[in-house]
C-alpha cells in the first residue's frame, strides 16, 4: 500500500472556518495534520488567550477532525495560540514534514485532478503526494504544463510523460493519466483557464519561503482565482549542512 502523504491543514479554529465540503473525500488517503490556530492581538498574552479560550477551541477543533476521519484519512491535530500565524504554519510544517499544504475550497467528491507540473524541481515529492492520495484509481489525473520562453511542445511532452512514467511506478494507473500544454504568455492564466475544469489543482510551492505561498504569490492568486481546493506542494527543506 502507497504511504500515506502528509498534509496539513490550516484552519483559524475560532474565526468560524471549517472543512469544506468534499475535502474529506479529498483527503481520504492522507495523513492530516489538522492545525487549529488563532492570532492573538500583540497586547494579549498567548497563555492568557489559551486559557480563555482553549475549550472551545479544542471541541471544535475535535469535531473538524472527527469529519476528517470520517472520510477515511488519519488526524493528528495541533493547537495553537500566536501573535504571528504565518510562522506557526511554517513551523508545523517542519515539525511534521508535511508534504504539501491545502488551501481549503468546497468541491465534489474529486474525479477529475489537475496536476500542474513546472519543471524536474520537486518531481519527487509530486509524485509521492499524487500516487498517495489518488493512486488507488478513482479519479483522473491531468499532467499539466505552461511552456516557459524558448521551450517546445515536443519538450513539455516529454517532461510530462517522464512524470506519467514515475506514478505509474509508484502504482497509479496509466490509464488514469492524461497530459496537457500550453504555450500562452503567463503560465498562471493557462493554469488557471484549466482549473475551471477540475475538482482540484495540484501545484507546487513557486518560491522556498511557505510566506509567499499564503500570501500574495503564484499559488495564493491559483487559490483566489479557482473555486476548488488547491494542494501546495512544499519545497523539500535545507538540511543543517546545507544539502537538500
Amino acid at each position: 500500500m502507497t504511504e500515506r502523504p502528509t498534509i496539513l491543514v490550516p484552519v483559524q479554529v475560532l474565526e468560524g472556518e471549517s472543512i469544506p465540503e468534499g475535502i474529506p473525500d479529498l483527503l481520504a488517503n492522507a495523513h492530516v495534520v489538522l492545525l487549529g490556530y488563532h492570532v492573538v492581538p500583540e497586547q494579549t498574552a498567548t497563555d492568557q488567550a489559551r486559557v480563555q479560550f482553549v475549550e472551545r477551541a479544542t471541541k471544535r477543533l475535535d469535531s473538524l477532525a472527527s469529519m476528517l476521519e470520517a472520510g477515511g484519512a488519519t488526524v493528528e491535530t495541533q493547537l495553537a495560540f500566536t501573535h504571528d500565524g504565518q510562522t506557526t504554519i511554517d513551523r508545523i510544517i517542519y515539525e511534521h514534514d508535511c508534504i504539501a499544504v491545502l488551501v481549503p475550497h468546497a468541491t465534489a467528491p474529486p474525479d477529475d485532478v489537475l496536476v500542474a507540473v513546472r519543471g524536474t524541481v520537486g518531481v519527487d515529492r509530486l509524485v509521492r503526494l499524487v500516487a498517495g492520495l489518488f493512486g488507488d484509481g478513482d479519479v483522473d489525473l491531468t499532467l499539466f504544463h505552461a511552456l516557459d520562453e524558448g521551450e517546445s511542445d515536443a519538450d513539455a511532452v516529454t517532461l510530462l510523460e517522464g512524470v506519467a512514467d514515475r506514478l505509474e511506478d509508484a502504482g497509479v494507473p496509466r490509464d488514469i493519466i492524461d497530459i496537457a500544454t500550453a504555450d500562452e504568455v503567463e503560465p498562471l492564466a493557462a493554469l488557471v483557464d484549466r482549473a475551471d475544469d477540475f475538482d482540484a489543482v495540484v501545484v507546487g510551492e513557486t518560491d522556498p519561503s511557505v510566506v509567499t505561498f499564503l500570501f500574495g504569490m503564484r499559488t495564493r492568486q491559483v487559490a483566489d482565482r479557482f473555486l476548488g481546493p488547491v494542494l501546495v506542494v512544499q519545497r523539500e527543506r535545507p538540511t543543517d549542512d546545507g544539502e537538500t
